[in-house]
Protein backbone atom coordinates (compact mmCIF):
# COMPACT_ATOMS: atom_id res chain seq x y z
CA UNK A 1 0.00 0.00 0.00
CA UNK A 2 1.57 3.34 -1.25
CA UNK A 3 1.79 5.73 2.25
CA UNK A 4 0.58 8.70 -0.22
CA UNK A 5 -2.79 7.29 -0.26
CA UNK A 6 -3.36 6.69 3.70
CA UNK A 7 -4.78 9.98 5.62
CA UNK A 8 -2.36 10.68 8.26
CA UNK A 9 -2.97 12.87 11.79
CA UNK A 10 -1.76 13.32 14.63
CA UNK A 11 -2.63 10.47 16.74
CA UNK A 12 -3.66 7.96 14.02
CA UNK A 13 -4.16 7.39 9.97
CA UNK A 14 -6.55 5.47 7.95
CA UNK A 15 -6.19 3.73 4.43
CA UNK A 16 -7.87 3.25 1.63
CA UNK A 17 -10.81 1.55 1.61
CA UNK A 18 -11.92 2.38 5.40
CA UNK A 19 -13.87 4.91 7.36
CA UNK A 20 -13.14 6.25 10.57
CA UNK A 21 -15.62 8.08 12.98
CA UNK A 22 -13.28 9.99 16.14
CA UNK A 23 -13.67 12.20 18.40
CA UNK A 24 -10.41 14.31 18.38
CA UNK A 25 -9.47 16.24 21.44
CA UNK A 26 -8.39 20.02 20.50
CA UNK A 27 -8.48 21.90 24.29
CA UNK A 28 -9.46 21.15 27.97
CA UNK A 29 -12.33 22.59 29.87
CA UNK A 30 -12.24 24.61 33.25
CA UNK A 31 -11.95 21.32 34.94
CA UNK A 32 -9.40 19.76 32.57
CA UNK A 33 -11.66 17.59 30.99
CA UNK A 34 -11.01 17.22 26.94
CA UNK A 35 -12.79 19.22 24.57
CA UNK A 36 -13.76 16.75 21.70
CA UNK A 37 -14.39 17.79 17.97
CA UNK A 38 -16.26 14.73 15.70
CA UNK A 39 -14.44 14.18 12.28
CA UNK A 40 -15.19 11.42 10.26
CA UNK A 41 -12.80 10.25 7.48
CA UNK A 42 -13.29 8.41 4.28
CA UNK A 43 -10.56 7.06 2.46
CA UNK A 44 -11.96 5.66 -0.74
CA UNK A 45 -10.33 2.77 -2.45
CA UNK A 46 -9.23 4.85 -5.90
CA UNK A 47 -7.28 7.75 -6.05
CA UNK A 48 -8.39 11.39 -6.08
CA UNK A 49 -8.36 14.70 -4.36
CA UNK A 50 -8.62 15.08 -0.57
CA UNK A 51 -11.61 17.33 0.56
CA UNK A 52 -13.01 18.88 3.59
CA UNK A 53 -16.32 19.58 4.66
CA UNK A 54 -16.40 22.11 7.77
CA UNK A 55 -19.62 23.74 9.47
CA UNK A 56 -20.20 25.31 12.57
CA UNK A 57 -16.97 27.66 13.43
CA UNK A 58 -19.70 29.54 14.93
CA UNK A 59 -21.69 27.86 17.49
CA UNK A 60 -25.08 28.85 16.57
CA UNK A 61 -24.83 27.90 12.50
CA UNK A 62 -26.21 25.09 12.12
CA UNK A 63 -27.85 24.49 8.68
CA UNK A 64 -24.21 22.92 7.51
CA UNK A 65 -24.32 20.91 10.58
CA UNK A 66 -26.47 18.63 8.66
CA UNK A 67 -25.18 18.94 5.09
CA UNK A 68 -21.68 17.85 6.64
CA UNK A 69 -23.88 14.72 8.50
CA UNK A 70 -25.57 13.52 5.52
CA UNK A 71 -22.80 13.46 3.36
CA UNK A 72 -20.72 11.78 5.56
CA UNK A 73 -23.36 9.68 6.97
CA UNK A 74 -26.19 9.86 4.50
CA UNK A 75 -24.62 9.23 0.51
CA UNK A 76 -23.30 6.24 -1.24
CA UNK A 77 -19.40 6.89 -0.76
CA UNK A 78 -18.88 3.23 -1.58
CA UNK A 79 -16.86 4.17 -5.06
CA UNK A 80 -15.41 7.50 -3.48
CA UNK A 81 -12.23 8.54 -5.74
CA UNK A 82 -10.47 10.30 -3.35
CA UNK A 83 -10.58 11.49 0.44
CA UNK A 84 -13.37 12.95 2.75
CA UNK A 85 -12.65 15.05 5.83
CA UNK A 86 -15.79 15.77 7.17
CA UNK A 87 -15.97 18.30 10.98
CA UNK A 88 -19.62 19.08 11.24
CA UNK A 89 -18.56 21.08 14.46
CA UNK A 90 -15.72 23.02 14.61
CA UNK A 91 -16.66 24.93 18.02
CA UNK A 92 -17.62 22.50 20.15
CA UNK A 93 -18.02 24.70 23.20
CA UNK A 94 -19.94 27.54 20.87
CA UNK A 95 -22.06 24.92 20.09
CA UNK A 96 -22.88 23.38 23.76
CA UNK A 97 -23.64 26.90 24.65
CA UNK A 98 -25.44 27.70 21.55
CA UNK A 99 -23.32 30.72 21.27
CA UNK A 100 -21.39 32.22 18.03
CA UNK A 101 -18.08 32.65 19.58
CA UNK A 102 -16.23 30.22 21.96
CA UNK A 103 -17.58 31.14 25.74
CA UNK A 104 -13.63 31.62 26.38
CA UNK A 105 -13.08 35.29 26.36
CA UNK A 106 -15.62 35.62 23.51
CA UNK A 107 -13.54 34.60 20.92
CA UNK A 108 -14.14 34.02 17.14
CA UNK A 109 -12.74 30.89 16.26
CA UNK A 110 -13.11 31.88 12.83
CA UNK A 111 -10.60 34.86 13.04
CA UNK A 112 -8.10 32.40 14.42
CA UNK A 113 -7.13 30.31 11.67
CA UNK A 114 -4.78 28.99 10.83
CA UNK A 115 -3.80 29.34 14.72
CA UNK A 116 -0.95 29.03 16.77
CA UNK A 117 0.20 26.49 19.22
CA UNK A 118 1.70 28.45 22.07
CA UNK A 119 -0.80 31.37 21.52
CA UNK A 120 -4.60 31.58 23.07
CA UNK A 121 -7.04 29.58 23.43
CA UNK A 122 -8.62 29.93 20.34
CA UNK A 123 -5.48 29.83 18.29
CA UNK A 124 -4.43 26.59 20.09
CA UNK A 125 -7.88 25.27 19.08
CA UNK A 126 -7.58 26.46 15.57
CA UNK A 127 -3.89 25.51 15.46
CA UNK A 128 -5.35 21.45 16.51
CA UNK A 129 -7.94 21.50 13.54
CA UNK A 130 -5.86 22.94 10.87
CA UNK A 131 -2.77 21.18 10.82
CA UNK A 132 -4.46 18.08 11.14
CA UNK A 133 -7.57 18.29 8.89
CA UNK A 134 -7.12 21.19 6.62
CA UNK A 135 -3.53 21.94 5.55
CA UNK A 136 -3.85 17.90 4.27
CA UNK A 137 -6.58 18.68 1.71
CA UNK A 138 -6.70 20.01 -1.54
CA UNK A 139 -9.62 21.64 -1.19
CA UNK A 140 -12.57 23.05 0.49
CA UNK A 141 -16.23 24.13 1.55
CA UNK A 142 -16.83 25.91 4.68
CA UNK A 143 -20.64 26.06 5.57
CA UNK A 144 -21.86 29.06 7.38
CA UNK A 145 -25.27 30.79 8.23
CA UNK A 146 -25.77 34.39 9.11
CA UNK A 147 -25.81 35.43 12.82
CA UNK A 148 -29.33 35.79 14.99
CA UNK A 149 -31.88 37.78 13.86
CA UNK A 150 -30.76 37.92 9.99
CA UNK A 151 -30.93 35.85 7.36
CA UNK A 152 -28.78 34.95 3.99
CA UNK A 153 -30.25 33.14 0.57
CA UNK A 154 -27.70 30.41 -0.25
CA UNK A 155 -24.60 32.53 -2.18
CA UNK A 156 -20.78 31.85 -1.84
CA UNK A 157 -18.03 33.58 -0.99
CA UNK A 158 -14.73 33.63 -2.70
CA UNK A 159 -11.65 35.16 -4.11
CA UNK A 160 -12.02 34.58 -7.60
CA UNK A 161 -8.75 36.06 -8.54
CA UNK A 162 -7.43 32.52 -7.30
CA UNK A 163 -7.89 29.91 -10.38
CA UNK A 164 -8.34 27.28 -7.49
CA UNK A 165 -11.07 28.86 -5.56
CA UNK A 166 -12.72 30.06 -9.08
CA UNK A 167 -13.43 26.40 -10.52
CA UNK A 168 -14.33 25.76 -6.85
CA UNK A 169 -16.98 28.34 -6.94
CA UNK A 170 -18.37 27.81 -10.11
CA UNK A 171 -18.31 24.07 -9.61
CA UNK A 172 -20.77 24.73 -6.50
CA UNK A 173 -23.49 26.25 -8.92
CA UNK A 174 -25.40 28.80 -6.12
CA UNK A 175 -26.98 31.77 -8.20
CA UNK A 176 -24.46 34.30 -6.42
CA UNK A 177 -21.21 34.17 -5.65
CA UNK A 178 -19.50 37.28 -3.49
CA UNK A 179 -15.97 37.56 -4.83
CA UNK A 180 -14.02 38.74 -1.66
CA UNK A 181 -10.96 37.75 0.25
CA UNK A 182 -11.52 36.04 3.53
CA UNK A 183 -10.52 38.27 6.52
CA UNK A 184 -7.67 37.82 8.06
CA UNK A 185 -7.75 34.71 10.44
CA UNK A 186 -11.04 33.17 8.43
CA UNK A 187 -10.68 29.92 7.43
CA UNK A 188 -11.55 29.73 3.79
CA UNK A 189 -8.98 33.28 3.41
CA UNK A 190 -5.97 31.47 5.32
CA UNK A 191 -6.51 27.71 3.47
CA UNK A 192 -7.00 29.71 -0.14
CA UNK A 193 -3.35 31.81 0.58
CA UNK A 194 -1.90 28.05 1.58
CA UNK A 195 -2.29 26.82 -1.41
CA UNK A 196 -6.00 24.61 -0.15
CA UNK A 197 -8.64 26.36 -2.36
CA UNK A 198 -11.12 27.29 -0.05
CA UNK A 199 -15.36 28.95 -0.29
CA UNK A 200 -17.40 29.56 2.13
CA UNK A 201 -21.36 28.53 1.89
CA UNK A 202 -23.53 31.43 3.54
CA UNK A 203 -26.66 29.80 4.01
CA UNK A 204 -30.43 31.06 6.23
CA UNK A 205 -30.01 31.90 9.52
CA UNK A 206 -28.59 30.44 12.82
CA UNK A 207 -30.31 28.46 15.58
CA UNK A 208 -32.34 26.23 13.24
CA UNK A 209 -32.07 23.09 10.42
CA UNK A 210 -33.93 24.96 7.35
CA UNK A 211 -34.40 22.27 5.18
CA UNK A 212 -34.47 23.70 1.66
CA UNK A 213 -31.35 25.65 1.85
CA UNK A 214 -30.07 22.08 3.49
CA UNK A 215 -31.37 19.96 0.13
CA UNK A 216 -29.25 23.00 -2.27
CA UNK A 217 -26.58 23.04 -0.43
CA UNK A 218 -25.96 19.43 -0.72
CA UNK A 219 -26.59 19.60 -4.28
CA UNK A 220 -23.64 21.99 -4.61
CA UNK A 221 -21.94 19.12 -2.71
CA UNK A 222 -22.57 16.88 -5.78
CA UNK A 223 -21.56 19.18 -8.04
CA UNK A 224 -18.44 19.96 -6.82
CA UNK A 225 -18.11 15.74 -6.47
CA UNK A 226 -18.84 15.78 -10.09
CA UNK A 227 -16.38 18.51 -11.26
CA UNK A 228 -13.60 17.03 -9.38
CA UNK A 229 -14.24 13.30 -10.07
CA UNK A 230 -14.66 12.04 -6.79
CA UNK A 231 -18.19 10.46 -7.34
CA UNK A 232 -18.91 9.37 -11.00
CA UNK A 233 -22.02 9.13 -11.10
CA UNK A 234 -22.93 12.99 -10.60
CA UNK A 235 -23.28 16.07 -12.60
CA UNK A 236 -22.02 19.06 -12.14
CA UNK A 237 -25.12 21.85 -12.09
CA UNK A 238 -26.15 25.06 -14.07
CA UNK A 239 -28.17 27.22 -11.30
CA UNK A 240 -30.13 29.05 -14.16
CA UNK A 241 -28.29 31.97 -14.05
CA UNK A 242 -25.45 33.48 -11.73
CA UNK A 243 -24.23 36.75 -10.49
CA UNK A 244 -19.99 37.22 -9.76
CA UNK A 245 -20.28 40.35 -7.30
CA UNK A 246 -17.06 41.70 -7.71
CA UNK A 247 -15.45 44.15 -5.16
CA UNK A 248 -15.86 46.90 -7.70
CA UNK A 249 -19.63 46.53 -7.71
CA UNK A 250 -22.63 47.77 -5.55
CA UNK A 251 -23.00 46.20 -2.39
CA UNK A 252 -24.14 47.39 0.74
CA UNK A 253 -26.04 46.56 4.17
CA UNK A 254 -28.85 49.22 4.87
CA UNK A 255 -28.94 50.34 8.18
CA UNK A 256 -31.71 52.00 10.34
CA UNK A 257 -31.81 55.49 10.56
CA UNK A 258 -34.22 55.34 13.34
CA UNK A 259 -35.01 53.24 16.05
CA UNK A 260 -38.49 50.89 16.28
CA UNK A 261 -39.90 47.82 14.48
CA UNK A 262 -39.67 47.08 11.26
CA UNK A 263 -41.93 45.59 8.46
CA UNK A 264 -39.96 44.26 5.96
CA UNK A 265 -41.58 44.33 2.17
CA UNK A 266 -39.67 41.43 0.57
CA UNK A 267 -38.19 37.72 1.13
CA UNK A 268 -34.44 37.06 1.22
CA UNK A 269 -33.46 36.41 -2.55
CA UNK A 270 -35.89 38.88 -4.22
CA UNK A 271 -35.03 41.45 -6.83
CA UNK A 272 -35.43 44.80 -5.79
CA UNK A 273 -35.94 47.62 -8.31
CA UNK A 274 -34.18 51.16 -7.44
CA UNK A 275 -36.40 52.99 -5.15
CA UNK A 276 -38.82 50.48 -4.32
CA UNK A 277 -39.35 50.57 0.12
CA UNK A 278 -37.42 47.37 1.32
CA UNK A 279 -39.17 48.38 5.10
CA UNK A 280 -41.16 50.91 6.94
CA UNK A 281 -39.79 51.44 10.66
CA UNK A 282 -42.53 52.58 13.02
CA UNK A 283 -43.22 53.46 16.78
CA UNK A 284 -45.55 51.18 18.41
CA UNK A 285 -48.43 53.41 17.68
CA UNK A 286 -47.31 52.57 13.90
CA UNK A 287 -46.73 56.55 13.80
CA UNK A 288 -43.41 58.30 12.20
CA UNK A 289 -42.92 55.87 9.94
CA UNK A 290 -39.69 55.80 8.09
CA UNK A 291 -39.35 54.40 5.04
CA UNK A 292 -35.91 52.21 3.51
CA UNK A 293 -36.20 52.59 -0.26
CA UNK A 294 -33.15 50.53 -2.10
CA UNK A 295 -30.56 52.82 -3.35
CA UNK A 296 -29.52 51.23 -6.68
CA UNK A 297 -31.92 48.42 -8.51
CA UNK A 298 -30.15 44.71 -6.38
CA UNK A 299 -30.67 41.49 -5.51
CA UNK A 300 -31.30 41.06 -0.99
CA UNK A 301 -28.84 38.52 -0.53
CA UNK A 302 -29.34 38.75 3.44
CA UNK A 303 -32.22 40.00 5.70
CA UNK A 304 -33.01 41.22 9.07
CA UNK A 305 -35.26 38.80 11.04
CA UNK A 306 -35.82 39.85 14.11
CA UNK A 307 -38.55 42.92 13.56
CA UNK A 308 -36.81 45.21 16.14
CA UNK A 309 -33.97 47.92 15.81
CA UNK A 310 -31.79 50.53 17.44
CA UNK A 311 -30.49 53.09 14.63
CA UNK A 312 -27.71 52.11 13.17
CA UNK A 313 -29.01 48.02 13.05
CA UNK A 314 -28.54 46.25 9.95
CA UNK A 315 -31.62 46.06 7.71
CA UNK A 316 -30.81 44.28 4.55
CA UNK A 317 -27.57 43.35 1.92
CA UNK A 318 -28.20 44.28 -1.17
CA UNK A 319 -25.78 43.73 -4.28
CA UNK A 320 -26.17 45.28 -7.59
CA UNK A 321 -26.52 42.70 -10.77
CA UNK A 322 -26.42 43.74 -14.71
CA UNK A 323 -29.37 43.89 -16.66
CA UNK A 324 -29.04 40.33 -18.16
CA UNK A 325 -29.01 38.82 -15.13
CA UNK A 326 -32.01 41.13 -13.83
CA UNK A 327 -34.21 39.82 -17.18
CA UNK A 328 -33.21 36.05 -16.20
CA UNK A 329 -34.51 36.52 -12.56
CA UNK A 330 -37.65 38.38 -14.00
CA UNK A 331 -38.60 35.77 -16.34
CA UNK A 332 -37.59 32.62 -15.22
CA UNK A 333 -34.34 30.37 -15.29
CA UNK A 334 -31.76 31.61 -18.36
CA UNK A 335 -30.52 28.81 -20.34
CA UNK A 336 -26.54 27.78 -20.16
CA UNK A 337 -23.58 30.12 -21.88
CA UNK A 338 -23.00 28.91 -25.28
CA UNK A 339 -19.42 28.06 -25.38
CA UNK A 340 -18.83 27.53 -22.32
CA UNK A 341 -17.13 24.06 -20.94
CA UNK A 342 -19.52 21.94 -19.11
CA UNK A 343 -17.39 21.59 -15.95
CA UNK A 344 -18.46 24.65 -13.63
CA UNK A 345 -18.70 27.09 -16.69
CA UNK A 346 -15.38 28.46 -16.23
CA UNK A 347 -15.30 31.74 -17.25
CA UNK A 348 -10.91 31.97 -16.69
Amino acid sequence: MSDDRVFTYNGGAVPPGETQNIRYGISETYLGDPVRIPVTIVNGERDGPTVFLTAAAHGDELNGIEVVREVAHDWDLSSLCGTLVCLPVLNVPGFIAQKRYLPVYDRDLNRSFPGEPGSTSSKRMADQIYSNFIAPCDFGLDFHTSTRGRTNMLHVRGDMTDDGVHRLAMAFGSKVIIDSEGPSGTLRGEASADGVPTITIEMGEAHRFQRPLIDDALAGVRSVFAEYGLLETDTVRWPGWRTIVAGTGEKTWLRADSGGIVDTHFESGSLVREGRRIATITNPFKEDAVGVQAPFTGLLIGLLENPVVYPGNPLCHLVEIDESTRRAIETGDAPKPVGQPSAADRER
